[in-house]
């Protein structure tokens, strides 16, 4: 049981709700700021403020922790109509916020659960199975050695993380903290307060001084994911604090000095970005002083199944193992994984769901729906392009990849939409993906899969790999 101190000063929970939650495997205590006191908080592994209209009652909390010596993660309840108030308890020291109006004991038990530090486990963290793999992690321990900032790239759900906690793990800074960082999960001044800190009374509400992220990196290695995200303000801070290895808190004047590695990881192509004028081609060269591209899952296929071992294990439920046919082996080594290692997990605990404590056969393996089209079936949508302009008149004088064009009887607009739909089929024909396609036409795959689908109501066979 999870034991967390619910302090709501307007409303208490009802003993129906308190039983709900404590079937979700958390213990409520509930006070009011009026009675609230330090015993309260001792035993409590998660404290839960009700905010309304300012945070003084966090400030509150957090001095009633320091007076007990308790550091319980605090977690602010705000009305969703009071978006600035939810910024100010983040930036003074909320953990995260929650909406007010949530009573979910499930969603509670997820928010909770993801606080609270896991308990160490004999079984291994990593899997490195496949030749892939295996070179991958050497030159990521001799990187480890050396004290350069990482960069890391490689499609969603890879394992980014998992990598730089190994750099991390692997480095003579091994005994310091790890702190990681999402730069696309909060607004931009938010994100500047939480890396850099602040000095006390340097904004409305800042009741204390707050060290930023970097500083509690001292020691360590401070993981900025998603950098590719970070606006272009920020990149500039960025870059100032890699080069002169100190920071100044926000309201301060005095630089501090760092002692601390920076990893950093993107899904994006940083070249692309800076060629948009996204990305600051100086930060690029800083953070890449060595690159580690990680990639993607079914270039690996040797880690699957031991990653499905692991899966399972980690899911077992009372004590009982689950097994898995040869046939659903298969299976899974055959797929591609768009998804990769956050896919497989996602496909393994459904499986795990329905096989209800059995064996986890094909029929309990339901995939994500993000289909790749194999070679046969991008043949089979040029096949049938060729068949949709074998109609069209053509020019002889302009040829076009598919034997058809836009003749000079035909309306403009038509001809247009024969050009367009031209270049679409030849794009996807010599790509691996619809993204890759959409890439190649100027275009986003949220536009490419509209026309897409309009060329499908015109009856236009297009796979469905593409269509989706």
């Amino acid at each position: 049981m999870t034991s967390v101190l619910w302090i709501d000063p307007s409303e208490r929970m009802s003993a129906a709700e308190v039983r709900l939650f404590n079937e979700q495997g958390m213990a409520i205590s509930q006070a009011d700021s009026a009675s609230l006191s330090d015993d309260d908080f001792i035993g409590a592994q998660v404290v839960v403020v009700s905010l309304d209209r300012c945070t003084g009652l966090l400030a509150e909390v957090q001095s009633r922790q320091a007076g007990c010596d308790t550091s319980a993660p605090v977690v602010a309840r705000v009305h969703s109509d009071q978006f600035e108030l939810g910024i100010q308890a983040m930036s003074q020291g909320a953990f995260t916020v929650v909406p007010a109006q949530e009573k979910d004991a499930a969603v509670w038990y997820q928010k909770t659960s993801s606080l609270l530090i896991p308990e160490k486990s004999d079984q291994p963290a990593f899997v490195f199975v496949d030749p892939v793999s295996r070179n991958l992690l050497a030159l990521t321990e001799r990187v480890a050695q050396v004290d350069v900032t990482v960069l890391l790239t490689g499609p969603t759900g890879v394992g980014k993380e998992v990598l730089a906690r190994i750099v991390h793990d692997a480095s003579p800074r091994y005994e310091g903290p790890f702190i990681a960082f999402n730069c696309a999960a909060m607004p931009e001044n938010l994100i500047e307060d939480m890396l850099f800190g602040h000095e006390k009374g340097s904004f409305t509400g800042a009741t204390k001084v707050q060290p930023g992220l970097f500083e509690q990196a001292q020691g360590g290695t401070i993981f900025l994911d998603e950098i590719g995200e970070m606006s272009f303000h920020l990149q500039a801070k960025l870059l100032r604090i890699l080069q002169e290895r100190s920071v100044v808190r926000l309201g301060g004047q005095k630089p501090i000095d760092l002692d601390i590695r920076v990893v950093a990881a993107t899904n994006r192509n940083l070249k692309n970005a800076i060629a948009q004028r996204n990305f600051r081609e100086d930060l690029y060269f800083r953070l890449s002083a060595f690159k580690l591209t990680i990639p993607p899952l079914h270039e690996r296929p040797l880690d699957i199944l031991p990653l499905v071992e692991q899966f399972m294990r980690q899911q077992i439920i009372a004590g009982q193992a689950v097994s898995l046919t040869v046939e659903a082996q298969q299976m899974l080594v055959a797929y591609r994984w768009p998804g990769n290692v956050r896919e497989l997990q996602n496909v393994i605990v459904r499986a795990m769901v329905l096989c209800n404590q059995g064996s986890i056969d094909c029929e309990h393996l339901i995939f994500d729906d993000m289909p790749i089209a194999d070679e046969f079936e991008q043949q089979r949508a040029v096949a049938h392009a060729n068949s949709y302009f074998s109609n069209v008149p053509s020019s002889a004088s302009e040829p076009y990849p598919y034997g058809g064009g836009p003749a000079a009887d035909q309306p403009l607009n038509q001809a247009v939409k024969n050009s367009e739909c031209q270049s679409i089929m030849a794009a996807l024909q010599a790509s691996r993906s619809r993204d890759q396609a959409a890439e190649r036409l100027g275009i986003s795959p949220r536009t490419l899969r509209h026309k897409l689908q309009k060329l499908r109501e015109q009856g236009m066979f297009v796979t469905r790999a593409y269509a989706r």
